[in-house]
């Protein structure tokens, strides 16, 4: 594996997570959060990843699996790794304390009400830990995806900097409730995205060893079904929640649309 190959993804990855930042920064340099804006773009997110995942990273690992262990085995494991995938991401969510999930919407204006109160000190804890829990396999997601194809991995990491930006403000509001301080609420959101590059490092360090075409696909399969299931239990939920029009579902459409074109474009 060529170093540049491997500073790529880490760049990628760390892109990604850091992402998580930007959405701390509209808490300083915005009042108010634009929700047509942020449901099309959550929608968009979604729909790369669906569109990814079932498109090409579904049927690369399915290749990559049928060539080293043969059809009938090959199609089976590539089945197992897409549904162990989403049952890894539902277990970390389902483990992950309520008043810490991820999944509850915040919006900057809600920075400037009743600050300074230190009950939600432990609830802006509990989401920093959640989403950096969250960010985790998403971190190997894009490393090995963009060891494996650049492309993709260019895709991958676009779409979960957009989905991890609304995280961002959903770590930064509870902690500013609590402190009263934007420079902890920053800093603790931006902490959060360092899971993402951990990831890859974890993926770096415990599997690049055993990295074959086996091994490529039963992750490649676990990853179709990480987004997946990302895009139907976050994104899209997130989406419809800020902007209960058809504007989610447009950003899919677009987000799908692209993605198609940018892969045809690259054939």
């Amino acid at each position: 594996m060529m170093t540049e190959d491997l500073l790529f993804a880490f760049g990628l990855t760390l892109m990604a997570g850091l992402a998580t930042g930007i959405g701390s920064l509209l808490a300083f340099f915005t009042t108010t959060t634009n929700t047509k804006f942020l449901s099309f773009t959550l929608g968009f997110s979604a729909g790369v990843m669906i569109y990814v995942s079932m498109i090409e990273i579904f049927f690369k690992a399915q290749e990559s699996l049928i060539a080293a262990m043969g059809e009938v085995s090959g199609n089976w494991l590539t089945v197992a790794g897409f549904f162990g995938g989403i049952l890894l991401i539902a277990l970390i969510d389902h483990l992950i304390p309520k008043q810490g999930n991820p999944h509850e919407l915040k919006k900057v204006e809600d920075m400037d009400k009743t600050p300074k109160d230190p009950d939600l000190l432990k609830m802006g804890t509990f989401t920093a830990i959640a989403i950096a829990i969250h960010n985790f396999p998403e971190g190997i997601a894009t490393f090995t995806s963009a060891l494996q194809d650049p492309t993709l991995g260019i895709a991958i990491a676009v779409a979960i900097a957009i989905h991890n930006i609304p995280e961002g403000i959903a770590v930064s509001v509870p902690i500013y409730y609590a402190t009263g301080s934007r420079k902890k609420a920053f800093k603790l959101s931006f902490l959060s995205g360092l899971a993402e590059p951990l990831g890859a490092a974890a993926a770096f360090l415990l599997l690049m060893p055993y990295l074959n075409d086996v091994m490529f696909g039963i992750i490649f399969a676990g990853v179709a079904g990480i987004m997946v299931f990302i895009s139907l239990d976050e994104l899209l939920p997130a989406a419809k929640k800020y902007d209960e029009t058809h504007l989610p579902i447009y950003g899919v459409i677009s987000g799908m649309a692209i993605m198609a074109l940018s892969i045809l474009l690259f054939i």
